[in-house]
């Protein structure tokens, strides 16, 4: 089962199509043998084989798009996720929604495991950015409407990125501003 990841992924989506296939036309088989023995086995085989041909002949790209739509910085990705999950969590400590909803402690563990995650080069700089004022807003902690305010700025940037608008090399780059 290890063997089979370390071949690209596009070469795993080819061999699971072919098993597909193999499985379709094993199905035509046994539908046409059921319908009138080994003669109709064979013509539902083959009638299966070449319905599958002529789908893969007309539109053979699916798979292929399938492989290129998941070839995105999926772990940018989750590296931005859990910074907004981090400090939804600081958030949640500092404006509880019950008075003493979160002790001093709680807060500053969450505080600490916020920054901590932010401060992490993998996310896209226009991320880090946000985290960074959604932060500063937290730590402020006298407006809960501004804070709220910079953590959806927050969540917006993640969608951005997710989304491809942010700048090319982004994600890669390590300075920090």
């Amino acid at each position: 089962m290890l063997l089979a990841m370390t071949n690209p992924l596009r070469t795993r989506v080819y061999v699971m199509t072919v098993a597909v296939l193999v499985s379709v036309v094993g199905s035509g088989a046994c539908f046409g043998f059921v319908l009138d023995g080994w003669v109709g086995a064979v013509v539902g085989a083959a009638t299966t084989s070449l319905g599958a041909g002529f789908g893969m002949l007309a539109r053979p790209r699916p798979a292929v798009a399938s492989v290129q739509a998941v070839s995105g910085d999926g772990y940018a990705e989750g590296i931005a996720d859990t910074v907004l999950l981090s400090i939804a969590m600081y958030e949640a400590a500092v404006f509880p929604l019950t008075p003493d909803g979160a002790s001093d402690e709680e807060q500053d563990a969450r505080r600490t495991v916020a920054y901590r995650l932010s401060a992490y080069d993998g996310p896209p700089r226009s991320v880090r950015v946000s985290a960074a004022a959604a932060l500063e807003a937290l730590d402020d902690g006298a407006d809960a409407e501004r804070a709220r305010a910079t953590v959806k700025e927050l969540s917006l940037a993640i969608y951005d990125c997710r989304n491809g608008r942010s700048l090319t090399g982004d994600a890669s780059d390590s300075s920090s501003g």
